[in-house]
């Protein structure tokens, strides 16, 4: 069972966080549109033999806003309060939270290792931002769920841009589940501001030669699929290896983008804890 704590970053903002676990510290760092709960199942799985901090990145639960002026680098300040206060060596990050990890790591030399799940690098705009004039106006109307769609027509696997707009609607109504749909647009403002920040770091990704921790690069195999993945994962996946000076990669055959945090978390934390040992 998984205890919720806070700790203050460096802007004041008030930045919750679960525990579980024991041994050395370990802090996950969901991605854009995740909460920290999302995460529970891996968390349990890694807390025999680590002790697991989920942050709960602002603008979530019980942490505060993102604020004004937000930027990665305040992600970045909120994941060293956390350090801090942990003492934690090891961090795991997913997509974007997998890009706030690199983006402190490079920075600071306070981890030893990571092990990142399909970070969200964006080089020559794989990750794409022509969705994001339409997407703020749907917003600024109310239109969450017709933001939500237009987002993953553009953002989502290969196939799925192949679908009408109706569908992908309808998909998204059907699958989710109320209660998971509902939580995701209630993050798509937050989503939008993070998703600037990829699109303002695109191309940066050679800065990670700067990291000093070893990296431990996943990847889920359904993710680089032709013609139903995710077509930027591939190429940012090569390119990090390439620019990180201690990396080794690995992939999931049976896995997507969202593996690491339901069907796959058994498999991802075996992984996990073999590289961190």
């Amino acid at each position: 069972m998984s205890n919720t704590l806070n700790v203050t970053s460096a802007d004041g903002t008030t930045i919750a966080y679960t525990t579980i676990g024991q041994g050395p510290s370990l802090i996950v760092v969901p991605g854009a549109l995740e909460v920290a709960q999302e995460f529970n199942e891996l968390a349990a799985k890694l807390s025999d033999s680590y002790t697991v901090y989920v942050i709960e990145r602002r603008g979530r639960g019980q942490s505060g806003p993102q604020g004004d002026n937000y930027n990665i680098e305040k992600e970045c300040e909120d994941l060293l309060a956390l350090q801090a206060k942990t003492n934690a060596t090891f961090a795991v990050g997913h997509s974007y939270g997998g890009l706030i990890v690199l983006e402190t790591a490079r920075k600071t030399n306070v981890f030893s290792k990571l092990a990142l799940y399909e970070p969200g690098v964006s080089i020559n705009n794989g990750i794409p931002a022509d969705w994001m004039p339409l997407y703020r106006k749907q917003l600024a109307q109310g239109r969450n769920l017709d933001a939500f769609t237009d987002f993953s027509l553009a953002i989502g696997p290969e196939s799925a841009k192949k679908l009408p707009r109706w569908m992908m609607k309808l998909i998204l109504r059907t699958m989710l589940g109320s209660k998971h749909l509902k939580q995701i647009l209630h993050l798509l403002p937050e989503s939008l501001h993070e998703h600037e920040e990829v699109a303002r770091l695109n191309n940066s990704y050679q800065n990670y030669h700067q990291v000093t921790a070893a990296v431990l690069l996943m990847y889920g195999g359904k993710s680089v699929k032709q013609g139903n993945g995710l077509h930027w994962v591939n190429t940012t996946m090569t390119k990090l290896a390439e620019a990180l000076p201690r990396s080794s990669t690995i992939a999931f055959p049976q896995l997507d983008h969202f593996g690491l945090m339901h069907k796959g978390s058994k498999e991802v934390s075996e992984a996990i804890k073999s590289f961190l040992g």
